[in-house]
């Protein structure tokens, strides 16, 4: 039973700092770093002014043209200076024909279909501004994105800034929605804080932007361009800087089965990343950097959700043994998780019944997020992930 213990309370404590720990412990260097006097983040001269490309992936977005070439003209940051690259290789619903009617925007078209990754190695040979801002077709920018990020670049140890993920809720959301919303809302806060501390680790492929000299061509079968990316300009020694009020808006997947399918590529990316950055987890090289890419990002992908499987089988054994009616403290924690996890499977069953009870929004959202981690290494070691993404139905 000792080494049962032992087994149980090491897959505790990963669980508990992953997912809580890591965001008190982060909370209480800061609070003390704020009281010794420390910056809270780099200096910015407000008229700091380059010239900016938006470059802009896309496939198939005809539906998002117009609305998002609108949304760019009407961000505040002189014309003259900011450039935009739209790169629509394999798309063949339309979506070149009509950017070709715009002026004053770059579009670079073939006809094969090369994934993202292919299209922002292809496209960034036509970035000729010292900053370029990646953001998503179907991502609509707050008014002040582009000048908030650019005033972190006047820093000149900011290599990338991340903007922030925005989920437009709704009172009617799913609980994909709902959760989604809310675990983007608890990330906005640890970015915050990582950036404080030293870098954010890794950026929102939403909007995110680099030196467009630091730019390196990402391997055709990456998963997660926004993600290598921002965190190879970090492995050069520039910092990774985070704005939240520079933000993109995007309305949440329609359904647990979209956000489950979302999911399970991300957390296959999650895990190539691990494998491809794993020079990154030297923490006598990398310092912070390696501490907190542990803590926020590695610990998430591999240790947390295989500590959660393990739990089940220990604690059962040991409130067993305790007892499972004498709720004691193994047979009460038992409990506990057993509860949790029938809440996920009820909120499951309500949704498929469209019957939305808030209260199981987050032990829902959480156990997909959770079961999209395993069924995403079973597709990284099949390699059955394409690198060209089917993207999640909307809300609308």
């Amino acid at each position: 039973m000792q080494v049962i213990q032992i087994i149980f309370w090491s897959m505790l404590f990963i669980v508990f700092y992953a997912y809580i720990g890591y965001g008190i412990l982060l909370f209480l260097i800061i609070k003390i770093r704020r009281i010794l006097g420390y910056p809270k983040s780099p200096e910015e001269r407000t008229q700091y002014e380059p010239e900016v490309t938006l470059f802009i992936a896309a496939y198939n977005e005809k539906d998002f043209v117009a609305e998002k070439i609108r949304n760019s003209r009407q961000l505040e940051y002189p014309a003259d200076k900011l450039h935009m690259v739209w790169v629509t290789d394999g798309s063949n619903d339309g979506t070149p024909e009509m950017l070709f009617n715009y002026e004053r925007i770059e579009v670079h078209h073939l006809p094969q279909r090369s994934g993202k990754i292919g299209a922002m190695n292809r496209g960034m040979k036509f970035v000729k501004t010292p900053i370029v801002v990646f953001c998503d077709a179907n991502t609509m920018l707050g008014r002040e994105s582009i000048r908030r990020i650019v005033n972190l670049f006047s820093d000149p140890k900011v290599g990338c800034v991340s903007g922030e993920k925005r989920i437009l809720g709704k009172e009617k959301d799913a609980a994909a929605g709902a959760g989604e919303g809310l675990y983007w809302k608890y990330e906005s806060k640890l970015k915050k804080w990582d950036a404080e501390l030293y870098s954010v680790v890794g950026a929102a492929g939403e909007l995110f932007a680099i030196r467009t000299e630091l730019y390196q061509e990402v391997e055709k079968d990456t998963l997660l361009d926004d993600f290598i990316i921002s965190l190879r300009v970090a492995q050069k020694g520039y910092t990774i800087q985070y704005d939240p009020e520079a933000y993109a808006i995007e309305t949440a997947s329609s359904n647990v089965k979209e956000e489950l399918k979302r999911k399970i590529r991300i957390s296959a990316g999650g895990i190539q990343s691990v494998v491809r950055l794993k020079s990154l987890l030297n923490i006598f090289k990398y310092g912070t950097l390696s501490f907190q890419y542990i803590s926020h990002r590695v610990l998430r992908w591999t240790l947390a959700p295989l500590s959660l499987l393990f739990l089940i089988p220990a604690g059962i054994i040991l409130a067993a043994h305790e007892g499972l009616l004498k709720f004691g403290f193994f047979s009460i924690l038992c409990w506990l998780q057993l509860l949790f996890y029938l809440s996920a499977l009820l909120g499951w069953y309500l949704e498929n019944k469209s019957i939305r009870v808030k209260l199981l929004f987050v032990p829902y959202y959480f156990f997909i997020m959770n079961l999209s981690v395993f069924l995403g290494f079973k597709r990284y070691l099949k390699g059955t992930q394409s690198v060209n993404w089917e993207r999640a139905k909307r809300g609308k």
